[in-house]
């Protein structure tokens, strides 16, 4: 019987080669759209999965009171937290704090390369399942002046793993850190799946003593710890809710609990896809895009499942006669059902073979569209879900068609009458509407999508960002910065340079100890802070409200500040210019009120801001003059690599360094365009095959009307306005349903765009057109039958 079944499976494929193919593209692109983004997901999800304390490895934030009554939760905590944790609280099973740098310089002989470092308790290897290669944590870590490697770091510097123990390494990242350091060990880089990326391991011990960072005032340490195996996170989290606050009061009094916040509790696990807080709340994140592509995944399949519905039940009028046959022989309805899902499993299998074809070709463009490396292995795992995939989809796709003809009665299938089940046409019209809403929501996405992207590309920032660079001031070169300043002024192309601590996509310094007079005791204010050298402000030709830039003209300006609107407003200063404020002990004469720029990412608003003279500082910013980039950028790199010794010329512009900060938004408008057409297309062949089935159950109905006198138009006309009335329908459904979603997206933006009737209008006509040819050509065909063909039978 099994052979019966593929035969005859074998011989319909063969019969009705134009339903196959369109089946067959159909179900293969959605099966490759599936795959692409469960490789996408499944990467996604596993971040951070990997550490054996998964379960029980938590991060410690702080919700920081505002001015405004709101919350800011921030992950830095005070550098001793962790310590003080673990001895006081009995839940901790182990706690670490962690200070995590950018790149810095290392040096083995002539050899010269860029590392990322962090600073980390000795209790770091317990709590994280990095591997170590060689050597013990706890003590490596325990040793001032001992460091960790990673195996990819030790083959760059010493051209192998083995023996590197008690060998010696340059470290020059910070004039107080610069210096020789003994490697005590080797550890196993992290792989792609963390969120914490670093080649050296240096000891917390290192950074107290050199920061003289003994004290629980400053945030500059993220604080990670291990709770015990049957600890209630829930309780524990609200047991250690005002521990800094108690800390604080008990160590310095009332003074500083003005801006202390509360501690916030979040799996370690969880922080790279729950990463966005509101008012102190945990609020979405990434996650958001994992659900969101979760589901489009699920809706092309169940498009493509749609589509073959359709087109398998649109052939049911020229195999009624073999359904009859069948019944009338004795076969039962169960045999029918197990042949046509039969069928419809080959059918998907088939795809899966395609697609993942089409997946392997593909996945090196989806891999650039979203920065990562991924592949499809065919590990048990992946081999058992591709399986499933197929499988689940073609039971899917065949459980209708299976139902709908194993129940023909056979006296009158084969008279040649094709039989009417109760609710069928409503089925096929719900199928129809639900294709179109979903292509209709994606539409208006994709456009909605691209209009916030050209709003975030196209919205004065407040600054200038246009042809200027940056790189960091690495070993030599932050030594002889102000010669180096010099000469760079001196290249042609050049308009102006710069320094500056941090950038201006969210990497800065601050805090909330600030005071002035008349501020009101029970404030707290966070504010962003900015070191600059002379003419960075110009540079970047942010607008003084009131008052002046730093200037050499004026002597020494390391005790001035400049603030920008936001903070003088939130502060409560009337005429600010020329008064004074204590910046954490230290007393800044304020010169100047800047215009509000956007300084972060357009989900924040702009809240309060200064900058401070500072000098030499860790980037150097140079504005080029437009067109002359090329040329600019082979001096600057020349005199860089003078000043360096060799170190390579590692720069960005900013306008790059902006794009960054939206690249999860760039990436989602370039894939839902993508993933729009793809549904689209699928949707148009099920439209194609409903049109085909209609034209097919009226071909006695068309004749008629032909030998009547009616035009081709007229039964184009006929054939088409059912179709039209169902998009319509669908249109109708999905503008509400889409606002809401959309809504919801860009109200995670401080700024965004409207959404205007416009778009949805447009998507709307989108869809009638694309409906309307599609349709149209079975429409025509259908209209131009000789009525003869359809009326021999008569």
């Amino acid at each position: 019987m099994l052979r019966h079944n593929f035969l005859l499976i074998f011989r319909n494929f063969r019969r009705f080669k134009s339903t196959f193919f369109i089946n067959l593209i159909g179900l293969s692109s959605g099966l490759a759209c599936a795959l692409m983004i469960y490789l996408w997901v499944h990467d996604e999800l596993s971040t951070d999965k990997f550490h054996e304390n998964n379960s029980r490895l938590y991060q410690v934030f702080k919700n920081n009171p505002q001015a405004d009554g709101t919350l800011v939760t921030m992950p830095h905590t005070p550098a001793m937290m962790a310590r003080a944790m673990a001895e006081d609280l009995p839940e901790v099973e182990y706690s670490v704090s962690v200070i995590q740098r950018d790149n810095s310089i290392i040096t083995v002989g002539d050899r010269r390369v860029k590392a990322l470092h962090l600073f980390a308790d000795y209790d770091f290897f317990k709590i994280f399942s990095f591997q170590l290669i060689e050597g013990d944590g706890k003590d490596a870590l325990s040793d001032k002046y001992g460091v960790l490697l990673s195996d990819r770091l030790a083959l760059k510097l010493f051209n192998t793993t083995e023996n590197i123990r008690g060998k010696l390494i340059e470290w020059e990242w910070n004039d107080r850190f610069n210096g020789s350091y003994t490697v005590r060990g080797l550890f196993k880089s992290p792989p792609e799946n963390s969120s914490m990326q670093f080649d050296l391991v240096f000891s917390h011990l290192l950074w107290i003593d050199v920061n003289k960072n003994d004290n629980w005032i400053s945030n500059n340490a993220s604080t990670f710890l291990t709770i015990k195996e049957g600890t209630d996170p829930e309780g524990f989290q609200e047991k250690i809710k005002n521990y800094s606050r108690e800390k604080l009061r008990s160590l310095y009094g009332e003074e500083y609990l003005k801006w202390e916040g509360t501690l916030l509790l979040q799996k370690f696990s969880d922080r790279y896809l729950y990463n966005h807080f509101e008012n102190g709340v945990q609020s979405g994140g990434k996650i958001e895009y994992v659900k969101l592509f979760s589901i489009i995944a699920v809706v092309i399949l169940t498009i493509a499942c749609i589509n073959f519905m359709n087109l398998f039940t649109a052939k049911a009028s020229r195999r009624v006669k073999e359904v009859g046959i069948k019944k009338a022989i004795g076969a039962g309805r169960k045999s029918l059902v197990l042949q046509y899902l039969s069928e419809s499993l080959l059918m998907s299998f088939l795809a899966l073979i395609i697609a993942i074809v089409a997946v392997e070709l593909l996945l090196p463009q989806f891999n650039l569209l979203t920065g990562k490396h991924l592949s499809l292995d065919f590990t048990r795992v992946n081999t058992l879900t591709l399986i499933g995939i197929a499988g689940i989809t073609g039971l899917i796709a065949g459980s209708y068609p299976a139902l709908y003809m194993s129940g023909f009665n056979p006296v009158k299938v084969l008279k040649g009458t094709l039989p009417t089940l109760a609710g069928e046409a409503w089925t096929r019209k719900g199928l129809v509407v639900f294709q179109f809403g979903v292509s209709m929501i994606l539409i208006v996405s994709v456009i909605a999508v691209y209009k916030q992207i050209q709003f975030i590309q196209t919205k004065n920032l407040g600054f200038d960002k246009d042809n200027i660079i940056r790189f960091p001031n690495e070993g030599n070169l932050r030594k002889k910065l102000s010669s180096f300043m010099i000469e760079l002024k001196k290249i042609p192309e050049i308009i102006n340079a710069s320094s500056m601590d941090g950038d201006l996509t969210g990497m800065h310094g601050g805090g909330g100890g600030i005071e002035w007079e008349g501020k009101d005791p029970n404030a707290g204010i966070e504010f962003a802070g900015f070191y600059v050298d002379y003419e960075m402000i110009e540079m970047l030709d942010v607008p003084m409200a009131s008052g002046r830039t730093f200037s050499n003209e004026f002597g020494s300006e390391k005790d001035k500040v400049i603030l920008n609107e936001t903070a003088a407003s939130m502060m409560g200063l009337k005429d600010p210019v020329g008064k004074t404020i204590k910046m954490w002990g230290h007393e800044r004469q304020i010169i100047g009120i800047i215009k509000d720029f956007h300084y972060e990412s357009l989900y924040n608003n702009v809240g309060p801001m200064f900058f401070a003279f500072s000098g030499p500082n860790r980037n150097t910013f140079i504005k080029i003059k437009a067109g002359m980039e090329t040329e600019a950028l082979a001096g600057i790199k020349k005199l860089y690599q003078s000043y360096s010794d060799g170190l390579p010329f590692d720069y960005r512009f900013l306008d790059d360094d902006y794009q960054t900060l939206y690249a999860a938004e760039l990436r989602v408008g370039i894939l839902s365009r993508y993933f729009a057409g793809l549904a689209i297309l699928i949707s148009c062949l099920g439209l194609f095959g409903l049109a085909a089935f209609t034209a097919e159950r009226r071909l006695k109905e068309i004749g008629i009307r032909k030998v009547m006198g009616s035009s081709e138009a007229g039964i184009v006309r006929i054939l088409s306005g059912d179709f039209i009335k169902l998009v319509f329908l669908a249109i109708m459904i999905a503008i509400p349903l889409s606002y809401i979603l959309l809504k919801h997206w860009l109200e995670g933006f401080a700024y965004r765009v409207r959404l205007e009737p416009a778009y949805f209008i447009a998507a709307g006509l989108i869809a009638i057109l694309i409906a309307t040819l599609t349709v149209g050509v079975q429409a025509v065909k259908a209209s131009r039958i000789n009525p003869a063909q359809c009326l021999k039978d008569e």
